[in-house]
């Protein structure tokens, strides 16, 4: 196993656990003490973790696992429901993407759709995810506009009051949230309060809204709310939701694709 590999497979463990010991996840990785030891060691340099005695623990109460090291989580499944969210937007439609993971599927989903190879254009993309902006870059029948504001490390996503001007500019046929979480009663929801802000001005600007969420998102709250159920039109995850939690989200008016 690559370093690479290791680290991201020790920061899932860490973020599901909430602490790990090097034993524990030596026999994890099927590695040795030692290697574990320095792995944390140079997680620890990069405040990734916080090196305890015999272990280590998440960074902080609100840790949230930086983009690059989340790209393997639930992959399958993300990809799925993008190929679903990108079935769901019409050709020269203007699509408002979030950052985050599953998002990124989804423009890579758009990306590769034959219906969408020619145009002029094709569709036009606005987002603040400077990785989606980079990827969807290189396709000439794509309208890229991206969002100004301070790039945030952990998701690749614009933020602050510079996206303002832009996004209070513009209309949108869906916008596509990434989540952290998605609850019934509290609605769409980010780690970030800043994040949140600008998914919300895309909500804002946009005819309808696709939460596109695995299904370990759903039930879940975090810190800084994006929007309210009510402003959800779909929401496209997997098939391991659970049924009751299918049956709320349509009570409340939220069209459920499960794929």
């Amino acid at each position: 196993m690559s370093r690479d590999a290791r680290w991201k497979a020790l920061l899932e463990l860490l973020v599901e656990r909430g602490r790990l010991e090097v034993d524990e996840a030596a026999a994890e990785l099927a590695v040795s003490a030692a290697t574990i030891r320095r792995d944390f060691d140079q997680l620890a340099e990069q405040q990734m973790l916080v090196r305890t005695r015999g272990g280590a623990v998440v960074h902080g109460v609100s840790y949230e696992l930086p983009l690059r090291y989340k790209t393997a989580r639930r992959a399958s499944e993300k990809q799925r429901i993008a190929k679903a969210v990108a079935e769901l937007v019409a050709p020269g439609e203007a699509v408002g993407l979030t950052g985050g993971t599953t998002t990124t599927e989804v423009a890579r989903a758009l990306a590769v759709r034959g219906d969408l190879a020619t145009g002029s254009p094709a569709l036009t993309v606005v987002t603040n995810a400077l990785n989606i902006a980079n990827e969807l870059a290189v396709r000439p029948q794509f309208k890229i506009v991206v969002t100004g504001g301070v790039a945030r490390a952990q998701s690749y996503e614009l933020i602050g009051p510079l996206a303002d001007g832009v996004l209070s500019q513009i209309t949108l046929d869906v916008a596509v949230l990434g989540v952290v979480g998605f609850d019934i009663a509290h609605g769409a929801a980010a780690h970030d309060e800043a994040e949140a802000a600008i998914n919300r001005l895309l909500c804002e600007r946009a005819e309808r809204v696709v939460v596109a969420a695995d299904s370990s998102k759903l039930g879940r709250r975090a810190f800084a709310r994006i929007c309210g159920t009510e402003l959800v039109d779909t929401l496209v995850t997997d098939t391991a939701v659970e049924r009751e939690t299918v049956r709320r989200f349509e009570e409340g008016g939220v069209r459920v694709l499960t794929v």
